[in-house]
């Protein structure tokens, strides 16, 4: 699809994966402050988390990595990561808490990742595809060096949410909707629909042979 690039296009998708990557960035350090990592590793995980989708996005679509290209994402990750470590010493946080910054990453970056692979002239189901991986394979990296099985494969509605909602936003942007209002309405979806299926185990069949 032909989409133009406008300065507000533009703006949108900075502010967006700035967003995303701080709450991904968040539940880096939520979810390895659990395993009793130290600051170190908790840090480690957490930029893994915030800037793993974008990179893996940003190299099959030949970019620039968005993070080394400019600081500033580096920087808020890194930041996060350390005053989160900090607050979680101050008050009293659920082991759960960090499925919310999970899903607003997972929702922030989906968006995100759909429009950089439209900027880059990506077919529209590519697009939708690199949306879905950039909101997950952040989340990815961190479980695995958390040696834990991805909630991505095994938890409700995760990558079919961030699909969706990355459809739904393409379809909004083909029938020209603000661009401003389009990332809302579909991030917001994405967000919704993941904590839903959380609430409600709302999940896909699992595979499971015959007897």
């Amino acid at each position: 699809m032909n989409l133009e690039i406008t300065q507000e296009f533009s703006n949108n998708l900075y502010w967006l994966s700035l967003i995303a990557v701080v709450v991904s960035s968040a539940s880096g350090v939520l979810k390895s402050g659990f395993r009793n990592f130290d600051l170190f590793g908790v840090v480690i995980i957490a930029i893994t988390t915030g800037l793993g989708g974008g990179s893996l996005r940003d190299m099959l679509l030949d970019l620039d990595v968005f993070w080394i290209q400019d600081q500033i994402f580096f920087i808020a990750s890194l930041s996060s990561a350390i005053v989160i470590f900090i607050g979680a010493r101050l008050i009293s946080i659920s082991p759960k808490l960090f499925l919310i910054p999970d899903a607003a990453g997972l929702a922030a970056f989906s968006i995100a990742g759909t429009m950089v692979a439209l900027m880059a002239g990506a077919p529209w189901l590519v697009a939708s595809f690199m949306g879905v991986v950039t909101g997950s394979m952040g989340g990815i990296f961190r479980d695995l060096l958390c040696n834990e099985t991805p909630i991505v494969f095994k938890s409700p509605l995760y990558a079919t949410a961030a699909w969706l909602g990355s459809l739904g936003f393409i379809m909004l942007m083909h029938y020209e909707v603000d661009v401003t209002i389009g990332a809302i309405v579909a991030g917001f979806a994405i967000f919704i629909t993941r904590l839903v299926a959380l609430q409600l185990n709302l999940g896909l069949p699992k595979f499971q042979l015959k007897e």
